[in-house]
């Protein structure tokens, strides 16, 4: 990697993941699981947090045509995202999305995915609802940040839909000795899936379609509202969902409850009224500023 002298180091490129579709499940009327397979693993490298994430890309109808590396592929072999990248004019650039791995299953190399349905709009949740077996996706990673500490005396997971399954993805990687509180948050009862938990972890749905106006957002009332214990030590936090809800939690986290910041992994997944490239253009901006 070279850089100009005076700029900013470009990042590393995350490796290009090539994926087949093996299976989709319905999970609820809002969430669909797609399974897809690594088509080359040896490019996978798996990473410790279990909050995990890639950049599902999308390519621009047209783009998607046969590897011209390979004499033998006639099929529409996905092409290098890189190299799209580097050639494609503005308006047919690859578009991004961010999608949190469910779930690693290394010995059939495959990746589970949870996508939020939203009707037809967007690029994720419509792709979702309609891939079927054999159907080729790019995406790039993985990255992740956040690892849950094992000896925690107490542990909060708390999540929107958009979050539900890093939170789940969190939950299955606490110990069995874990005791603390597990708050969903989703639209409805029949958004509710089955959830394993330690015995000592209570899991709780809220629902946004209980909200009456001028109440707090529901995931809001139920942090305040869990068993807290009575001292900050040994406690932590992990709050991510949509992003002014998450600001929202700052006093109940910071002030009230006195945690320090290591203590909480908090961040916006979403941003209301804020399609993604705009969401995380304002990442960089004092209104996309979570901590």
């Amino acid at each position: 990697m070279t850089t100009t002298p005076g700029a900013r180091p470009s990042r590393p490129r995350r490796p290009q993941l090539n994926l087949t579709v093996r299976s989709r499940e319905q999970l609820s009327p809002s969430m669909v699981r797609v399974v897809l397979g690594i088509d080359e693993p040896e490019r996978y490298t798996d990473i410790a947090p279990p909050e995990k994430y890639v950049k599902l890309v999308f390519l621009h109808p047209g783009t998607d045509h046969p590897d011209p590396a390979d004499p033998q592929d006639g099929s529409g072999r996905n092409p290098d995202y890189w190299e799209l990248k580097e050639t494609l004019p503005g308006d047919r650039q690859p578009v991004t999305r961010h999608l949190t791995i469910r779930r690693y299953v290394p010995e059939r190399h495959e990746l589970w995915m949870d996508f939020v349905l939203h009707g037809d709009e967007g690029y994720a949740g419509p792709w979702a609802s309609r891939a079927e077996p054999g159907d080729r996706i790019i995406a790039l990673g993985p990255g992740g940040k956040w690892t849950p500490d094992p000896g925690a005396s107490w542990t909060l997971i708390a999540a929107d839909d958009a979050a539900v399954p890093a939170a789940l993805a969190v939950l299955e990687d606490l110990p069995e000795s874990a005791r603390g509180e597990v708050l969903l948050e989703v639209d409805t009862a029949r958004d509710v899936q089955p959830v394993s938990a330690p015995e000592g972890m209570a899991v709780r749905w809220v629902f946004r379609a209980d909200d009456a106006p001028g109440d707090d957002p529901a995931l809001v009332r139920a942090v305040r509202e869990a068993g807290w214990p009575g001292a900050p030590e040994g406690v932590q936090v992990f709050a991510h969902g949509e992003r002014e809800v998450m600001k929202a939690l700052r006093e109940e986290l910071f002030t009230r409850r006195r945690l320090e910041r290591d203590q909480v992994s908090l961040s916006g997944y979403w941003a209301r009224g804020r399609n993604e490239d705009v969401f995380q253009a304002e990442k960089k901006l004092p209104v996309g500023q979570i901590l």
